[in-house]
């Protein structure tokens, strides 16, 4: 099964949010409606920045782990390199997403 790790970001060089999950559609729409993690309410962070995706969960969930112990600039740098205007991801997911 295919899972995504993706970032969040309040706004551009602002507050970041890493995830992972088997659906990215639902998933980021839950956080938009305020529901799934207290840190994206209280910090506002809904805008879709990055996403990657893995062969399995298991994948996912590594990848997603070792992102958080990035330094900041590498995240940034990560973000920057396929979406340098920070444009939020979110209404073209199905872009993203394989059929």
């Amino acid at each position: 099964m295919q899972a995504y790790v993706y970032i969040l970001a309040s706004k551009p060089h602002g507050t970041l949010y890493i995830g992972s999950c088997a659906d990215p559609a639902l998933r980021i729409e839950q956080h938009r409606q305020g529901h799934g993690s207290q840190f994206v309410k209280k910090y506002s962070v809904y805008t879709l920045v990055y996403l990657e995706g893995c062969e399995t969960t298991h994948d996912a969930i590594t990848l997603e782990r070792r992102m958080k112990r990035w330094r900041r600039s590498w995240k940034i740098d990560r973000i920057e390199k396929d979406n340098p205007n920070w444009d939020d991801l979110y209404p073209h997911l199905n872009q993203y997403l394989p059929l």
